[in-house]
């Protein structure tokens, strides 16, 4: 990653076609989630076409490094709710984990 980051010719904060970013992937697999905020173009808090941002991606798969990471940022909203009202409160306890 750090490889493709060192181009000037790689976007690091464009979604995919679900308008997942590499920073909402990250949070979900728990990889390069600090180099990745690290990049001013980067939105800690940008939602895919469901309202799922990295925060809820995060939550909902136990990544407790992301989680931390990103609510340190004051631009991530910690109640915020995708389409159908989940928090990522709601996603880390509906999956298992202690919610942080």
């Amino acid at each position: 990653m750090r490889l493709l980051l060192a181009r000037g010719d790689v976007n690091p904060d464009k979604s995919d076609s679900s308008g997942r970013t590499p920073l909402w992937r990250a949070s979900s697999n728990g990889h390069e989630v600090r180099l990745l905020l690290t990049r001013s173009e980067v939105n800690p808090d940008k939602p895919d076409r469901w309202g799922q941002t990295p925060l809820c991606s995060a939550s909902s798969n136990g990544r407790e490094g992301a989680v931390r990471l990103l609510l340190a940022r004051d631009e991530v909203g910690p109640d915020r709710s995708h389409y159908i009202g989940q928090t990522p409160l709601r996603f880390a306890s509906s999956s298992g984990h202690e919610g942080w």
